[in-house]
């Protein structure tokens, strides 16, 4: 997963790709709203393991990719050599030449305060430069979220909700934050997309330890499979259908322009 923060600065590269290949197919979608053009330079921030990088390579521009996880950017680097990748902050971060567009995919959800990013970005991009981005909006994996909080207090977590380590903003909360940053925004959405896993037996159990491993952390090795054990037998009836789990996603998309 595409990480900035510090808790979550180890991921396991390797189970990313093999068990979460969604995150970057659903994300080739955005690319059309990129429309990136041969000799344009692009930052893809929370670049994960590189794929949408190597995408918006392919249209001739110069990208770069940047991700707060070592383990993440390692594995960009092994797959795609001849691309450039850099481990760095997106509330921090800074360019050596201003750029003609920032695109993230499933990344800023991660990142507080989003105000720190969406000054850098800002900063980042030449006049009439683009940002483009999707992550999650609203009510995004809701009721995983309501599991994760009733198995938790069950085994002892009080107050599981300070835990959490995701942001997801409205549109007009998002909207507002860029617009008081500066920019222009011009293309904004917040849409369900039902998300299927893999159909592994453990593929739930995997999402959590992937994408949720803040609600897990000071537990014993025990307590974290009786709370996944739990949250699997609360959602079996919620979004477990025809042996697949189908995870609720809600994704904000947006298109922002720096007058």
């Amino acid at each position: 997963m595409n990480n900035f923060v510090a808790s979550q600065n180890i991921w396991n590269a390797d189970l990313y790709e093999n068990q979460h290949h969604f995150v970057w197919q659903y994300g080739e979608e955005l690319l059309n709203l990129l429309t990136p053009q041969p000799a344009e330079l692009i930052l893809d921030l929370g670049c994960g393991t590189g794929q949408l990088t190597a995408k918006i390579a392919q249209s001739g521009a110069e990208v770069k990719g940047i991700d707060h996880a070592v383990t993440m950017i390692a594995k960009a680097r092994q797959n795609y050599p001849h691309l450039r990748f850099d481990v760095a902050d997106a509330r921090s971060f800074i360019v050596e030449q201003p750029l003609d567009a920032v695109f993230s995919n499933a990344a800023l959800h991660w990142i507080q305060p989003p105000t720190s990013v969406t000054h850098c970005i800002y900063q980042a991009l030449k006049p009439g430069g683009r940002f483009v981005a999707e992550f999650g909006g609203k009510g995004n994996v809701q009721a995983i979220t309501t599991a994760l909080y009733k198995a938790l207090m069950s085994n002892g977590v009080a107050h599981p909700e300070t835990l959490n380590p995701w942001y997801f903003p409205s549109i007009s909360e998002y909207a507002t934050i860029l617009e008081t940053q500066g920019f222009d925004v011009i293309y904004a959405t917040l849409f369900n997309r039902p998300t299927p896993l893999s159909t592994t037996e453990k593929s739930l159990a995997n999402w959590i330890q992937m994408f949720a491993n803040d609600f897990l952390l000071g537990l014993s090795s025990q307590q974290q499979n009786q709370v996944i054990s739990e949250v699997e037998k609360c959602l079996s009836t919620q979004i477990y259908h025809q042996e697949t789990w189908i995870l609720d996603y809600r994704r904000i998309r947006i298109v922002a322009i720096k007058p």
